[in-house]
Order: structure tokens, then sequence, then C-alpha cells
């Protein structure tokens, strides 16, 4: 039987060609889209007691008229009418903006319903609406819906209403039976009437519960579906390794593994053996050994007769990468090259050509590698770190230098669960939580702008020692619009201040890439005491001497990138500092500073940076992948989303789930989305 929900959007009665279109502007072509269209607010217009409003909310109140009403007027045409109201125990007052035609209605006693903002530190509401009478001639809880152009929200109202009348019978339930008893959900047609047209507070919640469930569960039900499909369509490369030398390696390692790192190194090493291609995300705090990680899951692939790569976003990452892995792999007879844009002419052509003949057991190198000419004899293992400094293209290019190469993903941006089962759901994701024994913390302190004197002295006061410091600007140079302090100034400041004594380097975006990589090398080699820059150091600026990290207006950075430039030192075996140079005028940007000094944890902190700035801004907006949805809110709703997660996993593993009618309504989804015709999930 055709299902009408389908039917376009002009078969309903009052739409025609004109308000069609503008539905189509809005992404609404069908019945069915119009009837999942969901208010995105809902004014609460029924009485409340004004003990439980909080300041500023919008309330309706009903109560009698305790004075005259006072009209003054001020500038052209424009009036302001006040009157004290008696809503129960409460006197409060009421003002109305250029509507002096009430004066006349108000009369002392008489019953009104007010319906406007509250003010509970003055007692007062700005109304926005007065009915003259009791309650009855007002409505309840209104939905609210996205309207652009000729469209209202009081005709939105009226299309759905209508649509709800003559389809309501037409909405299917997708969910088995086992899973709303399980969870006491409500049914998908009660859930759709309710979000339309509520009666109460108590039922939008259970409505609104029953959709963030449903749209969990079928974002994991494809996201886990897309992994099955993809893993058995993804022939591996089965590497299989002599257990014993592998076991040698690990205990030559200079220190132990942590148990974090055992239980990675277990992961990956048992992706890389099995018959699917391993898809893998390694995530680890800065200082959490992940390149120790990443060490061992390439030697395994050598010692399986394979090739492996190792691509990271800059070239003084790359040299620092080089240096670390070759001196690791030196003992082992492991040839490890390095291949950047510097690499030129015939050092260039001799290297592809030891590549070629697998006399190159480990290429390392920047987005240099996924070059046409770069061509492998048998890449086994691609690993790239900082995979969000990569695009999607970039990290495909290098993975197919080889076939059916095995994949792992590096970063040491914490990003936290919630973000990291939803916006990696197709891969799988190993977390080192713990850090290496022995390690200081570094110890964090947020100061006010009046003690830069101080603080000033304090960096002199490690260079003395042999140490190295970062200061950190937001900008460039100066800027007219916002009042931070810019590199350019810092820079000439304290070269003035250090003069004669000590060397200032300075780093920013505006260099090119030779020219920010000197004043790198000079500041390694300790020939530049302090680096004045602006975040470009944020990753994969590795020099251990550094101890101090002075951010300035660090009230402007997100928590996850403070904890990131922070990681630029605590490097080595001394004490390190960093210092936080701000006066944060608005509570989250206190509460930042705060949380900043109470915890080292990076998943920590990226959890808390998600409730504090959400998920579009933690990705940043346009790169985030984030799926957006409807009803449900990744950041509040996370256990929900847990739930969902394990639900998808248990159904995609169970064969009852792929052949069960109970299970139609879900697998329907699954096809309406292409995933099941072997097409790519959006």
């Amino acid at each position: 039987m055709e299902n009408r929900l389908l039917e376009p959007i002009d078969h309903l009665k009052g739409v025609g060609e004109e308000t069609a279109e503008l539905l189509h502007d809005i992404g609404i072509y069908s019945i069915n889209d119009l009837i999942e269209y969901f208010p995105y607010r809902y004014d609460d217009n029924s009485l409340r007691d004004l003990e439980e409003v909080k300041h500023d909310e919008r309330v309706t109140v009903e109560g009698k008229v305790h004075s005259e009403a006072v009209l003054t007027y001020f500038g052209k045409k424009r009036s302001r009418l006040t009157f004290r109201l008696l809503v129960g125990r409460y006197l409060l007052s009421v003002v109305c903006f250029n509507r002096p035609y009430f004066k006349n209605k108000l009369s002392l006693n008489s019953i009104v319903t007010v319906t406007g903002k509250w003010d509970k530190n003055r007692q007062t509401i700005t109304a926005q609406e007065l009915v003259f009478g009791p309650k009855q001639e007002i409505s309840g809880i209104e939905p609210v819906y996205s309207v652009k152009g000729k469209l209202t929200v009081k005709g939105m109202r009226k299309f759905i209403s209508v649509a709800m009348k003559e389809y309501i019978d037409e909405i299917e339930e997708i969910l088995p039976i086992e899973l709303l008893e399980k969870y006491k959900l409500i049914t998908r047609k009660q859930a759709i009437q309710t979000i339309h047209a509520p009666i109460e507070q108590a039922s939008l919640k259970q409505a609104r519960r029953r959709f963030v469930y449903e749209e969990f569960l079928l974002f994991q039900l494809k996201m886990q579906a897309l992994r099955k499909v993809q893993r058995e369509q993804s022939k591996g490369l089965n590497q299989q390794y002599p257990k014993e030398t592998l076991d040698h390696f690990i205990k030559a390692l200079p220190f132990p593994l942590t148990i974090a790192q055992s239980r990675v190194i277990d992961e990956i090493l048992s992706d890389m053996k099995s018959p699917y291609r391993m898809n893998r995300l390694l995530q680890g705090d800065v200082g959490s050994g992940k390149t120790v990680v990443a060490a061992i899951s390439i030697y395994a692939t050598i010692l399986s007769g394979y090739q492996g790569a190792l691509m990271v976003p800059t070239e003084i990452l790359a040299e620092q990468h080089a240096e670390s892995l070759i001196k690791l792999f030196e003992p082992f007879d492991i040839n490890v090259a390095l291949l950047t844009s510097s690499v030129k002419g015939k050092k260039r052509r001799e290297l592809l050509e030891k590549l070629k003949n697998n006399e190159i057991h480990l290429l390392i190198g920047t987005h240099a590698l996924i070059q046409d000419e770069i061509n492998f004899h048998t890449l086994g293992l691609v690993i790239t770190d900082e995979q969000h400094r990569f695009g999607v293209e970039q990290r495909r290019m290098l993975r197919e230098k080889g076939k059916n190469t095995d994949v792992l993903f590096m970063t040491a941006t914490p990003i936290p669960r919630t973000l990291a089962i939803t916006a990696f759901g197709e891969m799988d994701v190993s977390v080192i939580d713990e850090l290496p024994a022995g390690r200081k913390t570094i110890e964090t302190y947020w100061v006010k702008p009046d003690m830069l004197e101080r603080i000033i002295a304090f960096i002199e006061k490690e260079i003395a020692k042999g140490r190295q410091a970062y200061v950190i600007c937001p900008l460039i140079e100066e800027s007219e619009k916002l009042d931070v302090q810019n590199a350019l100034d810092v820079h000439s400041m304290l070269t003035d201040y250090y003069q004669g004594r000590y060397k200032v380097g300075l780093m920013h975006g505006r260099l090119s890439s030779d020219e920010k990589d000197a004043v790198m090398r000079s500041f390694s080699d300790n020939e530049v005491h302090v680096l004045v820059s602006t975040t470009v150091v944020e990753v994969g600026v590795n020099v251990p001497n550094a101890t101090t990290m002075v951010i300035y207006d660090a009230e402007r950075f997100g928590l996850s990138q403070l904890h990131q430039l922070r990681g630029r030192v605590g490097r080595g075996s001394e004490q390190s500092y960093c210092i936080l140079l701000a006066d944060p005028k608005s509570e989250t940007g206190k509460e930042r500073m705060k949380i900043m000094t109470e915890t080292n944890d990076g998943f920590v902190l990226s959890e808390r940076d998600l409730e504090l700035r959400g998920p579009g801004d933690f990705f940043g907006k346009k790169q985030s992948g984030m799926p957006i949805f409807k009803v449900a809110d990744m950041v509040h709703d996370y256990r929900a989303l847990e739930v969902a997660r394990q639900d998808a996993v248990e159904l995609v593993r169970s064969d009852a789930f792929w052949q069960e009618e109970k299970y139609n309504g879900l697998r329907k989804q699954l096809t309406n989305s292409g995933i099941l015709n072997g097409e790519k999930l959006d």
C-alpha cells in the first residue's frame, strides 16, 4: 500500500503553488517532512507560581489591577504604561510600551492576564501580551517554528494541524515493542502529536524523551551498519609477525609501557592480524606516549614484510619524529627515511627509488607523502598524526598508496567520549588515558594583567637557570575592534626589556613555512630564549628545555586550545609552569580559567569545554561533521547516546535484526539512508 505521508506538500488542503515553494525553501517537500518539522521552542502561556520562574524568563500570570495606570510619553509617538498588579501574594509592576489605548481598559480590581518577561530583581513584568479577563481566554503551551520569507509561525501551526488531522493514522511505529517497553517510551504517533500540540510539560518531556532515543538509535544504527558493511567489504592484510621478536623490541625500550599503552597496542595488533582492514582512532593526551605505540605498530608491520608511513602536519614535527624513531629503530636494522618539500633533486630521486625497491622500511613526512611520484613497494600501515589537520581526501590518498592498507589515526586533541563515539562512530576508538610515571604536573596559575611585571621577572629567573619560555598572544598586530595583546607589540616590549641579556623570537601565521622553521630551529637550539607567538605552536612542537608558558588574554581561547598550548611545556624533567594572563568579564570566561588551574587532564577539560561551548564550537562549525539532530542534544543527552549506541551495536551484530519482521521499521530507515544499498552515509 502506498504511504500517503510521501505525497507532495501541495496535496495538503490550503497549500497552493506559492506556499509550496515557500515550504520547499525550508526543506519541506512532502507531508512527512511537514509532520516531522518540529518546533525549536515553546511559549508556555499556562499560569505559573512566580516563585518557580527564573529571572528574565517568559511568564503568564493572572491578577487584579491594584493601582491607577500611569501613562507617560517619550520621543515621537512612544509611550510607557505602568500599573500595579496583585498576583496571589505578589504585588508587582507591569510595564507596557507603545500601547496607550490600554489605559482606558484598566480599571481597579479588574482581572487581567499578562504575558511577558519577568524581572525577578525589580519584581516587574514587561508585557508582550495583555488579555482583559481570566485565563480561559488564552492558550497554554504553544509551539514556535522556524520560518522565513512570507511564512508565519501561525501559518505553520495551521498547516501542521491540518496535516495531523488528515494523516495521523499513517504514522507507523519504527521501534520494536521490546525497546518501547524496556525504556517505557510512548509510541511514535503519540510523540508526534504531543510535540506539535502539548497539553502540559510532563507529556512534552515524554515526547522529547522518545525522540531523543529514536534519533540517537537511528544515527548509531547507520554508523554501526556502515562499519559492518565497510568492514566486510574491506579485505585486510592479515599481518603475521613473530611475537617473540616484537616482545624483544618492547622489552628493549628505554622505559616500561603504561597499562593504557599496553591495552591500546593489543587492540591495534589484533586489528592488524584480522582479515579486515584496520580503521582506528588513537586518542592520547599530550605526553601520553602515542609515538611509542606508533613505533611498536610500525615494527609489527615491518616484521610482517610490509612498509610503514607516518604523515604529520608540519616539517619540523616530521623531523622530530624522524630523529626519535631513527634512534629507536637503529639497533634493529630498520631503515627510516624523511621526506619533506626540502628534500630535492638527486637526494629525492634516490630516496624514491629505495622506497620502491623496499630498501626503506618506514617513510616519515608531511602531505608530500601523497604526491603521485611516491610509490611504495608494499605499504602495510599508514599512521596519520593530528589527523584533524588533514582533509579526508588527503588521508584517503595516502591510504591508497597501498592495497588494503591498515590505517591508524592519532590525535593529541582530547575529544570527549560523547563526540568520539558520534563523530568517529565508523571507526574503532582507542584511548591512552594515563600518563607515564614520573612526569611532573604542570603548575597552572591564573593572574590579572596588573601582575605582568612579576611574570616577566619570573621568566627571567627561569631563563637564568638555562630554561626557555613561550609567550602566546591571540593576534599578530593591533586591532581597533579587539582590546587584546598582539604578538608584534609584546615582542617589541620583551625585546626592549631583555635587551643585551636574552634573545626574543617572533612566530606567527603570516611567516612562510621556511621562516617558521628557521624560528623554531633557533628556539629548539636554545639560540632564542623567549618565543613570542600566536597559536601556531599549538600542535607538534617539542622543546623539552621550555618550562614556562605565558598566555595573554587567555579568556579568548577555548579550554581544549589552552590545554594544547600548555602541553608545549612539561616535556623535560624540570618543573614547568603555565601562566594564564586574563581578566574575563563573563561567568563562562571566569569558569574556564578556574577549570584550567584545577586539572591537567585533557579528557576532563574537553568534557567541560563541550558543556560550555557545545559541539559546533568544539570542532569548529564548518569542519565539525557533527550530525544535526532535531530534538536530541549530544551534550545534555549523552547518557541516552551511550545507551542507543550500545543497543545499535547489539542489534547490528545479531542475526535477528537482519531477518525478523519486528525490525522492519529500523531496517527500512537504513535502506532509506543508502547504507544497505552499498552507498555511503552522508
